[in-house]
C-alpha cells in the first residue's frame, strides 16, 4: 500500500527556517516528504566544477542532516522534474505539492507543465510568495501597468510596505511534521558528472556596520564593505524577511534600496521577459556591433590595459565575484570601448558569477548598454582612466588582482578611450536614426 504524503519541493529556498511554503505543508499534520531535484536541462549547459553546483549540493546536505534529527531526510534527484514528480506520484499517494514561486521564463514554463501534469491525477499544486516581499502585481501604477523606472517604484514600495511584510513562518518548528523513514534517496556531485572546485561561495555579512556604512563604502572596491548576500538570496539560504528587518533598523536605507532594486529587476523580467534576449528599448537592437572575438577575449581574460577593468575580470575568474561598481565599468568598457553585444557579457557573467541572477545580470547589463528600463542614456560612457582617480585612487584593489599593471609586461590599453568613445557615439547615433 502506497504512503500517503504532501511533496514540498525546495527550489531556491534551501533553508529550513522561515520557510513559507515549508510552513505551509508542514502545518496540515500530514508526512510531508521533502524533495530537492537537481534539474538535468539547467545542469546539462553548466561547467563541471561550477561552484553553485556544489553550494547547493552543501546546502542540500545541511538540511537533510537537520532532518534526521526528527528521524526525516531530504529525497534529492537529477533528472527533469516533470519526470521526477510522475515517478513520485506512482511511488507514494501524493495529496498536494507545495513550492514557492520562480519568476524566471524558464521557471514559469517548468512549473506550467508541472501543473498541467499533477491535474491530470487530481492532486494540488500549491504556490507561495518566499523569495521577494513583493511580487508581479503587488506594486503598479494607479493604472494597473508595471513601472518602468526604479524611483517612482521603490516610492510605491516604501509605501505599501510595513514591518507584517517581515513576519517569520515558523517552519523550523514544524518539523516533526516530515515524512520519516531510514532511507531516502540520494544524488552526489559525481554521480551527476560534477566535481569540487576549490573557489567556494563566500558566506553573507549583514551586520550593522555593514548597513550603516553601506553608503560610504558601496563604490570603494578595496574597502570590504559588501554583504556577499547575491547568492544566498539567489538560491535562499537566508530569507529575504530577515534580510530586510535588519535593513529596516537603520535609517540610512541605501542598502534596503539596493533590496528594492532586486525586486524591480525581478517584476521587470516577469512582466518583460522577452528582455532575456532582446533589448527592453526595440531600437537598440539595430546596434552594428563590432563583436571582435579577439577583443572579447581580451576583455574575459582581463588583459585590456586598462588595469581597474582587467582587476575586475580577474576577480571575477578567480573568485566568481565581482564589485559591483567595477561591474558597470566593464560592462560599459565592453560594450562602449569595443562595441561588443552586452549579451555576450551577459551570458559570461552568467557562467562566472556566483550571484548570478537572471533578472539583474539581465537588467545591468542593458543598464550599462543603454538599452534597458531605467538605463544610462547611450551616451554615458565610462572612462576607466578616471575611475581609478575616483573609486582607487591608491591603486589598493588593482594592485591585488594586476600585481604588474607598472610593468613593461603589462599591455597597452587596446584602444584609445576619447576615440572609443567617438565610435560609440556614431555607432549608436546610427542606430538610432540620430545623424
Amino acid at each position: 500500500m502506497k504512503k500517503t504524503v504532501s511533496l514540498f519541493w525546495f527550489r531556491r529556498d534551501l533553508r529550513l527556517h522561515d520557510n513559507h511554503g515549508l510552513y505551509e505543508a508542514l502545518k496540515h499534520n500530514m508526512d510531508v516528504l521533502p524533495i530537492f531535484i537537481f534539474d538535468s536541462s539547467i545542469l546539462d549547459s553548466l561547467p563541471k566544477n561550477d561552484a553553485r553546483v556544489e553550494f547547493i549540493h552543501e546546502q542540500l546536505t545541511t538540511i537533510d542532516n537537520s532532518l534526521k534529527k526528527h528521524g526525516s531526510g531530504l529525497s534529492v534527484y537529477h533528472g527533469t522534474p516533470e519526470n521526477i514528480i510522475e515517478q513520485l506520484t506512482i511511488e507514494y499517494d501524493v495529496k498536494t505539492v507545495h513550492y514557492n514561486r520562480d519568476y524566471e521564463p524558464y521557471a514559469l514554463s517548468r512549473d506550467q507543465i508541472i501543473s498541467d501534469l499533477l491535474s491530470t491525477k487530481l492532486i494540488e499544486f500549491k504556490s507561495f510568495k518566499d523569495q521577494v516581499i513583493f511580487e508581479q502585481n503587488e506594486i503598479t501604477k494607479d493604472d494597473g501597468l508595471p513601472y518602468k523606472v526604479y524611483t517612482p517604484f521603490s516610492k510605491k514600495w516604501l509605501a505599501a510596505f510595513n514591518a507584517d511584510h517581515c513576519s517569520a513562518f515558523k517552519s523550523e518548528e514544524l518539523l516533526r511534521n516530515t515524512y520519516k523513514s531510514d532511507s531516502f534517496p540520494w544524488e552526489d556531485l559525481k554521480s551527476m558528472g560534477f566535481e569540487p572546485n576549490p573557489v567556494k561561495i563566500a558566506p553573507y555579512k549583514v551586520e550593522s556596520s555593514i548597513i550603516k556604512n553601506y553608503e560610504a563604502t558601496r563604490n570603494f572596491p578595496a574597502v570590504d564593505g559588501t554583504s556577499k548576500l547575491g547568492p544566498h538570496l539567489r538560491f535562499g539560504t537566508v530569507s529575504v524577511r530577515e534580510i530586510v528587518s535588519k535593513a529596516i533598523q537603520h535609517s540610512n536605507n541605501t542598502f534596503l534600496k539596493e533590496l528594492i532594486w532586486r525586486e524591480f529587476f525581478m517584476q521587470i523580467l516577469w512582466h518583460f521577459p522577452h528582455t532575456v534576449t532582446k533589448s527592453f528599448k526595440p531600437q537598440y537592437d539595430a546596434i552594428k556591433w563590432r563583436n571582435d572575438p579577439e577583443e572579447y577575449k581580451k576583455w574575459c581574460d582581463g588583459n585590456t590595459g586598462y588595469p581597474l577593468v582587467d582587476a575586475g575580470m580577474r576577480e571575477l575568474n578567480q573568485t566568481g565575484f565581482m564589485h559591483n561598481r567595477v561591474r558597470m565599468l566593464v560592462g560599459s568598457f565592453l560594450c562602449k570601448h569595443l562595441l561588443i553585444d552586452w549579451r555576450l557579457g551577459e551570458a559570461y557573467f552568467a557562467e562566472k558569477l556566483h550571484d548570478f541572477e537572471l533578472s539583474s545580470n539581465v537588467s545591468n547589463w542593458q543598464w550599462v548598454a543603454g538599452c534597458g528600463v531605467d538605463a544610462a542614456p547611450y551616451f554615458r560612457i565610462f572612462n576607466p582612466t578616471t575611475q581609478v582617480t575616483n573609486f582607487d585612487k591608491e591603486h589598493t584593489y588593482i594592485k591585488k588582482w594586476v600585481p604588474e599593471y607598472q610593468e613593461l609586461t603589462y599591455p597597452t590599453p587596446m584602444v584609445d578611450h576619447k576615440f572609443a568613445r567617438e565610435r560609440c557615439l556614431s555607432t549608436y547615433k546610427e542606430a538610432l536614426g540620430k545623424n
